[in-house]
């Protein structure tokens, strides 16, 4: 017989945990659920792009508060991924600016060049297709974000090719909520 082992319980980093207690020092002991939204995309980034019933759990767990608590805003908010998600998760623009300057058109290229339809991961792992609402820069449309990198005039096929092709020269990893900006709050820094 197999000798059996229990799964290991999920834990952030010891640097995502350092970032989550700094943030909490910026709220009364008692308003630990101020720091949810952090808190998830820390979650995120540091559990491979998605935030899993079970990493949810865990954030419950961590900001002291009840499950249903953090299912809510990672259901409500689109920047919260709830299944696995490709390396890049391309945010497109739906709203109507980008429209009228042909999303649609967008959305089918990609479709037609990734191998996924939206809601879905090309089945290279590549790129993840997602529409989004307004992502604020309506002068540049259409638009696509993909993590903190904007992607605009995207109404030509050569503007796309050039898109997709940086992106598949990229190696990524996801970049932490601390490491955003130059900021560094490691134990190592601390």
């Amino acid at each position: 017989m197999a000798p059996t082992t229990a799964p290991s319980k999920l834990q952030f980093s010891p640097a995502g945990q350092t970032e989550i207690e700094r943030l909490l020092t910026h709220y009364p002991a008692d308003r630990s659920k101020s720091v949810l939204l952090p808190v998830l995309h820390i979650a995120q980034a540091e559990f491979g792009g998605w935030v899993s019933p079970e990493v949810q759990d865990l954030v419950a767990e961590t900001l002291g508060i009840r499950p249903i608590e953090v299912y809510e805003v990672a259901t409500f908010y689109t920047m919260y991924n709830l299944k696995p998600v490709g390396r890049h998760v391309l945010e497109i623009c739906r709203t109507g600016p980008c429209m009228l300057r042909g999303s649609d058109e967008l959305t089918a290229n990609l479709e037609r060049i990734t191998g996924a339809k939206v809601g879905e991961t090309s089945p290279d792992g590549n790129f993840t297709l997602k529409e989004v609402e307004c992502l604020a820069a309506c002068g540049f449309a259409p638009v696509v974000q993909v993590r903190e990198q904007y992607y605009e005039s995207l109404d030509t096929t050569e503007a796309v090719d050039a898109m997709l092709n940086d992106l598949r020269a990229q190696i990524h990893r996801p970049i932490l909520p601390w490491e955003m900006l130059g900021e560094v709050h490691s134990q190592q820094q601390q």
